[in-house]
């Protein structure tokens, strides 16, 4: 694993990962460095076989407040083409974390602002506290939510995101519900719990299933039919049947017994 300075990747022994924003001290704000070290970061959790899912977390009181303003400022200096360069390296931050072979799930408290939402939209699934605030706050700065929106779209929808990308008014964690962004919002106090029970029920699932079913759903998208849909889906299942994980799961239910990856010891 490399040294960070703004963020940390911290291994659980029952096999999975959580990656933590940790720049407190900014509110966990993103700047250039952050930004790479997450890209490297995933780099890391994608090449490691042994990992069954990933969460992504903020350290201290918020989520993410957005970009770090000393970095906008000096971003508003620069020339178009540097300024590229900055949006492509976003732009790699969030396609890598969409496309993470293994299942994701973001946990958020607090502020999450601007450029926050892109991850959080681009996780799998989502959690948060009722009292957290999320707002696409780019509008209000001449901004726009140009590389984040078309994973804040996939989330909440092209209505919803045409509301708030357009007014930057602040949302709760309920409203964040109501429209998609998260699964589910509970008290703040309850917030570590439920992270506790979301991670155990994730382990009771076969890690090669869910990688499987992941690349199904991206394949299936918005689930227009097509025919090489069908023959797609149709060459999943067969698959995932013969692997070795697909006839432990149907062996372990014919016998009325928990399947090998459910009395994996935790490594140590």
């Amino acid at each position: 694993m490399s040294d960070f300075n703004t963020v940390e990747l911290v291994n659980d022994p029952r096999g999975f990962a959580t990656l933590w924003l940790s720049r407190e001290h900014k509110n966990n704000a993103f700047n250039a460095e952050m930004i790479r070290e997450l890209i490297i970061a995933l780099d890391q959790v994608q090449a490691d076989a042994s990992l069954r899912f990933l969460l992504v977390r903020g350290r201290g009181k918020h989520f993410s407040a957005g970009a770090d303003l000393a970095w906008m400022q000096q971003s508003a200096e620069l020339d178009y083409h540097t300024n590229l360069d900055d949006a492509r390296e976003l732009a790699e931050l969030m396609y890598n974390l969409a496309k993470l072979k293994i299942p994701t799930l973001a946990v958020v408290q607090g502020a999450a602002y601007g450029g926050a939402l892109g991850l959080i939209s681009c996780c799998d699934m989502a959690i948060g506290a009722d009292d957290a605030q999320f707002c696409l706050s780019e509008v209000r700065i001449g901004l726009a939510p140009a590389v984040i929106s078309p994973f804040v779209v996939q989330a909440i929808g092209e209505r919803a995101a045409r509301r708030y990308a357009l007014t930057a008014e602040r949302f709760d964690g309920q409203q964040a519900q109501a429209i998609g962004l998260l699964a589910q919002s509970y008290p703040l106090e309850a917030l570590n719990q439920q992270v506790e029970l979301w991670t155990a029920n994730l382990l009771l699932n076969s890690p090669a299933a869910m990688r499987a079913s992941k690349d199904l759903l991206r394949e299936v998208g918005n689930g227009a039919l097509t025919p090489a849909l069908r023959r797609y889906c149709e060459n999943a299942i067969s698959r995932i049947r013969v692997s070795a994980e697909g006839q432990e799961g149907l062996r372990a239910f014919l016998h009325k017994r928990a399947p090998s990856w459910q009395s994996q010891e935790p490594r140590s």
